[in-house]
């Protein structure tokens, strides 16, 4: 691979999907196997990890599930440091940078430093969970928006969203982080209006071998999220637009089809 790619000096953010490498997009793996450093995030998967060059220095960063690493300041220092020695740097973060990943952090303390920083996308945790439980995000008739909010606060803090604007029954809401939650998005939502039996999805190691999407109703989100470890990133999604699962598949109808064609 090319040293080009990305020149001296210079650092990419790169969207590094939801943990399936077969979701990079094809320029995030040139840039990754153009890379003299790669800082990534603890949710980045391993066969994406896989994909960064044995001659890369490979920098772990980010916390998971309470396991504290670095923190941002210690982040953007690591990465304007790199830059500045002349290294190609890659910043790897999980899902799409610009979707809860602190991009703008980085993207400022390089450019204050008169560094080159460019940015490419990664396959949000939303549109993969969507994939693959065959659903859709937006639905004509009952989710004309969509919202992506985060329940990670700051200690105890309690969830500071504006809980009337998400409880709408036309949208679907994509809650990230949102395991240890589960419980206050539940209530709060319900308090607000939304119905009870709203359908709900909790996404867990999306696009993972061991990824599980489990379906229930919003009353019973906090009972559903019990079944998942705490080391396993969750999804939550919510909304009319998740209860419309297609109809289970009928080997024998679909052979007869075939014949019919043939």
């Amino acid at each position: 691979m090319p040293h080009d790619v990305i020149a001296p000096g210079t650092v990419w953010l790169v969207g590094a999907g939801p943990g399936d490498p077969d979701l990079l997009t094809r320029k995030a793996e040139r840039l990754i196997a153009a890379a003299d450093i790669v800082f990534y995030d603890a949710l980045v998967g391993p066969g994406v990890l896989a994909l960064i060059p044995d001659r890369a220095e490979r920098v772990g960063v980010g916390k998971r599930s309470g396991r504290h690493s670095k923190d941002q300041g210690t982040i953007d220092r690591l990465i304007v440091a790199a830059a500045l020695a002349g290294k190609r740097v890659v910043r790897l973060k999980g899902g799409d940078p610009a979707v809860f990943g602190r991009a703008t952090e980085e993207i400022h303390a390089c450019a204050a430093q008169g560094i080159p920083v460019h940015v490419c996308p990664g396959i949000t945790a939303a549109s993969a969970a969507a994939a693959s439980g065959t659903l859709s995000l937006t639905l004509r008739g009952l989710a004309r928006t969509l919202t992506l909010v985060t329940a990670h606060a700051r200690g105890a803090e309690p969830l500071d969203l504006d809980w009337q604007a998400l409880a709408r029954p036309d949208a679907t809401l994509a809650v990230y982080m949102g395991r240890a939650a589960a419980g206050e998005v539940s209530g709060q939502l319900i308090r607000a209006g939304l119905a009870a039996d709203t359908p709900v999805v909790v996404a867990v190691n999306v696009s993972l071998p061991d990824e599980r999407l489990i379906h229930g109703r919003l009353d019973a989100l906090a009972f559903l999220v019990r079944a998942i470890g705490e080391r396993d990133p969750a999804l939550l999604l919510i909304g009319a637009a998740m209860g419309q699962r297609p109809p289970a598949y009928d080997r024998s109808a679909g052979a007869a089809a075939l014949q019919k064609i043939a």
